[in-house]
């Protein structure tokens, strides 16, 4: 796979990359190895200044490193502005709490019979992080950032197709203060990952990506007896039951359903609509959709821009040809247009079958498709029935309802009257094949550390200690 920068908008290739040697590989691991070891002996607060210095960086590279991401992968202008913000936010954020986050955790030094008993989270080495390109700086942000203030040292394999933005990253954390090693970029593709996640420096490893993708980290950090942590593909539902403020829910769902130009795992991809208020739904959903405006993703009048790769544009319009062929119906959108750059058009469909792709593949795209159900217990069974468990939506005004919707639905987030998005202080994760292990929050922080558990005497013979060895 070419290392290149290619503009989704005009197709045309901007910069390309040599993919780094076997040996400038081993040299940056060790690099992090060693980084490693100075990086666990400064204090959380030094660690809290660099990261600090990190988010004056963005704040005030915003402008210049958003048009950069929206040269790569044709995000909205507006939608990379905001995307830097966040990264600024989440250091801030991390830097803020971390001493807390790590601080040693009293046990009952009685019951265990000890003077003294505690946890303590201490860092396990270089991690390697392999991104992906539809949020290239957060989704490496709401690695690094955590993984850096624990003092782990972090080598990112992003996506072949946001080079530049993977190199920005190592640079911003060197200029913020870290030390060379710390946080290096390696230009490398996919057939790298199994060595270097076998090198017995690197100590774990975090993917977000395809199902493929993740199985392949873990069956190489299986062997390797690696921690992983996996944010892979997702189905989102989103339920509307005939309580809920429809204005609102089809407000929201339009944005749910084309946020990054539909190029988002926890977007909102199936909409399960109780048939009580269906055709109102529908009507003011396709219409939303429909009058979103495609285009130059520069421009700020745009609502969704191209989608990032010409493979991708050709997918979600082959799944969306695959319903129609097999009896789907298009409400709005449907069609690729022609003419340079890989866009196309918000899309609603409906009358689904489980024979259609659509019905339980994820469309990466601007494709919403509609399902129409009769209950409660179908909408949770429609919602459920899928092999991702990310994030689910739930739009009702009813009480019971909402706490019925929080246990059953299976996925690692539940949004109730809005919609599924990340936070520094939330857990982020999914279930099934969506992955396994929690970002953000002290989970996120604590996935990549050594919960060590310490047991300190009295100084004299203590009945029962050392009886058993488990």
């Amino acid at each position: 796979m070419s290392i290149a920068t290619t503009n989704p908008a005009t197709g045309q290739v901007l910069k390309s990359y040599d993919p780094m040697s076997d040996a400038q590989v081993d040299a940056a691991i060790a690099q992090a190895d060693r980084a490693f070891a100075d990086l666990r002996r400064t204090t959380v607060a030094q660690r809290g200044r660099w990261l600090t210095a990190a988010a004056d960086l963005l704040d005030a590279e915003r402008d210049e490193t958003a048009r950069l991401m929206t040269t790569e992968m044709g995000k909205t202008y507006a939608a990379a502005q905001a995307e830097v913000t966040k990264c600024a936010a989440a250091c801030r954020f991390y830097a803020a709490h971390a001493e807390r986050m790590l601080a040693d955790e009293p046990a009952d030094a009685r019951a265990v019979k000890a003077a003294r008993a505690f946890v303590r989270y201490q860092p396990i080495g270089p991690v390697l992080a392999v991104m992906p390109w539809n949020f290239p700086l957060w989704q490496v942000m709401r690695f690094a950032a955590p993984a850096l203030m624990a003092g782990n040292t972090g080598l990112l394999k992003h996506a072949s197709n946001v080079p530049q933005t993977a190199l920005y990253l190592e640079d911003l954390f060197h200029r913020a203060g870290f030390a060379p090693g710390c946080f290096t970029t390696l230009l490398v593709g996919s057939d790298a990952v199994d060595r270097i996640l076998s090198d017995p420096r690197v100590r774990a490893a975090t993917l977000t990506g395809s199902e493929g993708a993740g199985r392949s980290i873990a069956q190489t950090a299986g062997r390797e007896l690696k921690k992983t942590v996996l944010e892979l593909g997702g189905s989102d539902p989103f339920v509307v039951m005939p309580s809920a403020d429809l204005d609102r829910a089809a407000e929201v769902a339009t944005t749910a359903r084309c946020q990054n130009n539909g190029q988002s795992c926890i977007a909102a991809k199936r909409f399960i609509v109780h048939t009580e208020v269906f055709d109102a739904f529908a009507q003011r959903f396709a219409a939303n959709m429909a009058a979103l405006r495609v285009g130059d993703p520069m421009d700020p009048a745009t609502d969704v821009g191209p989608l990032a790769s010409e493979r991708g544009r050709d997918e979600i319009d082959a799944q969306v040809r695959d319903a129609v062929e097999r009896g789907a119906t298009v409400l709005c959108g449907g069609e690729k247009p022609t003419g340079p750059g890989w866009f196309y058009p918000p899309t609603v469909v409906t009358d689904l079958r489980p024979e259609m792709r659509i019905w339980s593949e994820e469309v990466f795209g601007p494709v919403a498709g509609l399902f129409r159900v009769s209950s409660y217990a179908e909408a949770v069974e429609v919602a459920n029935g899928t092999a991702f468990g990310l994030g689910a939506n739930a739009w009702t005004t009813d009480p019971q309802e909402q706490e019925r919707f929080v246990t059953d639905l299976d996925a690692g987030n539940v949004f109730v009257n809005g919609m599924t998005t990340s936070f520094p202080e939330l857990p982020f994760g999914g279930v099934k094949n969506s992955g396994y292990g929690r970002e953000l929050s002290a989970l996120g922080m604590r996935e990549f550390c050594n919960t060590k558990t310490v047991w300190v005497g009295r100084g004299e013979a203590t009945a029962g200690a050392g009886a058993h060895a488990e």
